[in-house]
């Protein structure tokens, strides 16, 4: 192992030296003892196996790549080094690979990806990390723009931002172990159809998927708590939006399109939301809020009202709650109250069929639902109809060789 040590021979010229180590053994030792400090703070970058690392001061028996020398290709990161193990990827400045590699797999004695570490590495296809890495830093795979696969571990906890910005990937699966998405995380990343995020996962932030433009839909989790800034924004094919009770805030241009969304659930944890939340929204048609008329916050004269540009919006919410009118931020707002009628001359069985009416507002949409098992329960949409005149009549043909079916209503 080599090793570099730099003595400032303006304090301590060849001359002096001599007469120092005629003095006592006490002053020879401490002088030693300056050269050992000296050494241990100026190890120098050293190299191996077609990396070049350096040691890590908090312990001198691992180390962190700071340069690929090899060929690229296809690329398994060694585990240890001169029989030094590798914990870490990136001096937070440069890229540590170039263009050539195109597929790497991250052994689980890295625990953390330095910024930039695979920055513009614009032949990768492919990144696996195994189990033990638990940062992404910020711009980790940044334009890494042929990237489509990505392998996260259980042991990741912080995605940094703009870690995948506008990188190829078509699917991603976020680990519960990951605590926050943070800003531009997935920005720009327009080939992304599928995005699975675990419970677990607490704060998506600012712009966290913005510009995710072939993202249909997204299951947010019951344990998300905030939504950031247009977080969600200029995702074109979001067509379907559900927000957990569990979400307490939601940042303004959250949601902003132009995008397919038509209708959205907000769950009746949310007390706030942000004007332009759903900004330029056109083909909106309703917006079902679970619990009471949450507050608006922001500054509506820079952002705009809620429902910017969304010119055909109805805003539904449930009998019990409060703050609610015949309007909310500009649009209307109704009371959603859909009832399955369980007597009365039109429910039972007549000629073969099994029916009954559903009552409630005038013209409020709403489906209807079916499954055999409450146990495991795997509901059908069996209609998706509005209560004309606030009535509907609803039959099929009875279901002789079933021990037992079962209805709901449920919004569009």
């Amino acid at each position: 192992m080599a090793m570099t040590i730099f003595m400032n021979n303006s304090s301590l010229d060849l001359d002096s030296m001599g007469t120092f180590l005629k003095n006592t053994k006490r002053t020879v030792t401490a002088f030693i003892g300056l050269l050992l400090l000296a050494a241990s703070a100026v190890v120098q970058a050293q190299s191996g196996d077609g990396y070049d690392y350096s040691v890590n001061a908090s312990n001198a028996n691992t180390i962190t790549i700071t340069e690929y020398t090899g060929a690229g290709g296809a690329v398994t990161m060694p585990t240890n080094i001169n029989s030094l193990t590798v914990t870490g990827i990136g001096n937070g400045e440069d890229s540590v690979f170039s263009a050539s590699l195109t597929a790497v797999t991250i052994p689980g004695s890295v625990t953390s990806l330095a910024n930039y570490a695979f920055y513009r590495c614009s032949g990768l296809t492919n990144a696996t990390m195994l189990n033990g890495v638990t940062s992404i830093g910020p711009d980790v795979f940044y334009l890494c723009d042929s990237l489509i696969a990505v392998t996260i571990p259980n042991s990741v906890t912080n995605i940094g931002s703009g870690a995948f910005y506008e990188c190829g990937l078509t699917s991603i699966a976020i680990p519960g172990s990951v605590i926050s998405i943070e800003d531009g995380a997935f920005v720009g990343c327009i080939s992304l159809t599928n995005a699975t995020i675990s419970n677990g996962v607490t704060s998506i932030e600012d712009q966290a998927f913005e510009s995710c433009r072939s993202l249909p839909s997204l299951a947010i989790p019951n344990s998300i708590t905030n939504i950031g800034y247009a977080a969600f924004a200029n995702c074109n094919k979001l067509n379907s939006l559900t927000i957990p009770g569990s979400v307490t805030s939601i940042g303004d241009y959250a949601f902003s399109g132009p995008n397919d969304l038509t209708n959205a659930t907000i769950g009746g944890g949310v007390t706030s939301i942000a004007y332009a939340m759903f900004f330029d929204c056109t083909n909106l048609a309703g917006v079902f809020f679970q619990g009471n008329a949450p507050t608006v916050v922001g500054n509506e004269e820079e952002d705009g009202p809620v429902f910017y540009n969304d010119n055909s919006v109805t805003v539904y919410y449930l009998p019990g709650s409060t703050g609610w009118s015949n309007t909310y931020q500009g649009v209307p707002a109704v009371l959603w109250n859909p009832q399955i009628q369980a007597s009365g001359a039109s429910f039972g069985v007549k000629n073969g069929q099994f029916g009954f009416n559903i009552t409630g507002t005038a013209n409020i949409p709403i489906v209807l639902q079916a499954c055999t098992n409450l146990g495991n329960p795997v509901w059908m949409s069996l209609t998706n109809v509005n209560l004309t005149n606030g009535l509907f009549y609803f039959s099929e043909p009875f279901q002789a060789n079933t021990p037992s079916r079962y209805y709901r209503i449920s919004s569009p």
